[in-house]
């Protein structure tokens, strides 16, 4: 579960490397985002000579939560750490690769951009 003011990582080579959560979209009023949810962040950790900066405004999907995730058949899957992917307007990704694992339940989001470059897909 990630809310307002959560820093999370980043699993791209976008060139950011710590992100904090500003505000959630497209869930309405709810006050927690889960895995797949779009949300508005800042860069707080990036790396040098790279197109993102320290202190700039991006869009990101969540792609790991600490709080666990259930599946219709039962399934339970938890990850270490929360993660994010950085994209743009379109729901592309702005990075050439995914780092760690990533849930299936991307695919059923539009975001095959994403599952198609990550190295294992749970």
């Amino acid at each position: 579960m990630i809310k307002p003011q959560t820093i999370l990582n980043v699993a791209d080579n976008s060139g950011a490397k710590k992100l904090m959560c500003i505000r959630i979209i497209g869930v309405g009023n709810q006050q927690y985002a889960h895995i797949g949810n779009v949300i508005v962040a800042v860069i707080k950790e990036a790396v040098p000579n790279m197109p993102l900066e320290r202190s700039e405004v991006i869009r990101a999907v969540i792609v790991r939560t600490c709080k666990e995730l259930k599946r219709e058949n039962g399934m339970i899957i938890c990850y270490t750490d929360n993660a994010a992917v950085v994209i743009d307007q379109e729901g592309n990704p702005k990075g050439t690769r995914i780092f760690g694992a990533i849930p299936r339940e991307l695919r059923q989001l539009n975001f095959t951009k994403i599952v198609s470059l990550a190295p294992e897909v749970l």
